[in-house]
């Protein structure tokens, strides 16, 4: 029964690239080996054939980097998908999808998931992940999981989400881990705790999570589910910074205008600040408009304090206190930071035109 629905599947599937060509005797041209009955013969599709080099290749970066996520199997095909042929990536899977090769039929999953060169199809992924999850693929077991809690082409089912989640994580996968402490935490499909969403986060966050590392610092702060522990915070709060989170970056600023965990550090704290801001982060505008208020950590900029003030306003974040401290600014420099505000993040215009009209600095002339 599983051949004959897999085949079923793939044909619906090949649908899209039949419909390029209505010819019956349409040519294949892939290499005798390659051949199929899948109705993919290269004239049907908007690609040429298959580049010599995914045959006969070595061990390149994309296919070292495809064996780690999906497995060593199928490198041709996780190649073609690492380098944005996925229409090929697609034709060179389906042969060893439909041997029952797990690593390959969640290639397939993502492939529909995400529309990659096909039309975005959640329920054809829904049902390859199945396959490959059936087949012990623990990637494809989280991806289904995915699928479940967003009701992406399944019908939404948290609490069989939950189920996969768990099945992935005790397979080893770190995001399912990271889902599961997440879920631990709300306490609905689960049994609801802390000590457990802790050690499960945990790991998320030791694998390089950024937002399992942001979570972690934040459970590690307040001494939820694992002992409060300052210093280790600051670090899962620098870590998530450094990858990108914003809201560690929040975190991590506080932590060194503070010095909590971490030696005080009132510039540091006005860098992080101000690249949160500038990632459209209210608290962050807030913060920073502060420190620029009173030059503390940076260069007193009252005009600049303004914008980030009208910038958090914006967003629903009102401060009396940041008020008060921008009361000297003139009626001149506010009028230019609601200006700036409002263009952000680009530059008003007037300002651009007032750029382009100042007179070109005098050059020296040339030495003899």
């Amino acid at each position: 029964m599983r051949r004959i629905a897999i085949a079923v599947l793939a044909a619906a599937l090949a649908l899209p690239a039949l419909a390029q060509s209505d010819a019956g005797d349409v040519v294949d041209l892939r290499p005798k080996n390659m051949q199929y009955p899948d109705n993919l013969g290269f004239e049907d599709l908007p690609i040429g054939p298959v580049p010599e080099e995914f045959y006969n290749q070595g061990p390149t970066d994309a296919s070292a980097i495809s064996g780690q996520i999906f497995g060593e199997k199928v490198d041709p095909a996780f190649g073609a998908f690492q380098r944005g042929y996925y229409l090929t990536a697609l034709e060179l899977a389906l042969p060893l999808a439909k041997q029952g090769n797990a690593p390959a039929q969640t290639l397939i999953g993502e492939i529909y998931s995400e529309g990659l060169g096909v039309p975005e199809n959640p329920a054809g992924a829904a049902d390859w992940y199945g396959m490959a999850s059936k087949n012990g693929d623990a990637l494809a077991t989280f991806k289904l999981a995915l699928l479940y809690q967003d009701g992406r082409g399944v019908k939404k089912d948290r609490k069989r989400a939950a189920e996969l989640f768990k099945s992935a994580a005790d397979a080893g996968n770190m995001m399912a881990k990271y889902n599961l402490g997440l879920l631990y935490v709300e306490g609905t499909y689960v049994e609801p705790s802390l000590t457990k969403a802790a050690e499960l986060i945990g790991e998320a966050a030791n694998a390089g999570i950024p937002e399992a590392r942001y979570d972690y610092g934040s459970m590690l702060t307040e001494g939820a589910g694992v002992a409060p522990n300052p210093v280790a915070a600051a670090e899962q709060f620098r870590l998530a910074s450094e990858d990108g989170n914003v809201s560690a970056q929040v975190e991590y600023a506080t932590s060194l205008y503070l010095g909590k965990g971490v030696p005080q550090d009132r510039e540091a704290a006005a860098k992080w600040y101000a690249r949160a801001a500038d990632a459209g982060n209210p608290v962050a505008q807030n913060r920073y408009a502060k420190l620029l208020a009173v030059g503390e950590g940076t260069k007193t900029d009252l005009e600049t304090a303004a914008m980030y003030r009208a910038l958090a306003r914006r967003q629903g974040l009102k401060d009396a206190q940041l008020d008060k401290l921008l009361v000297a600014a003139t009626p001149e420099v506010l009028a230019r930071a609601e200006e700036r505000a409002r263009f952000w993040p680009s530059v008003p215009p007037t300002q651009v035109a007032a750029n382009a009209a100042a007179p070109m600095p005098a050059t020296a002339p040339a030495a003899n």
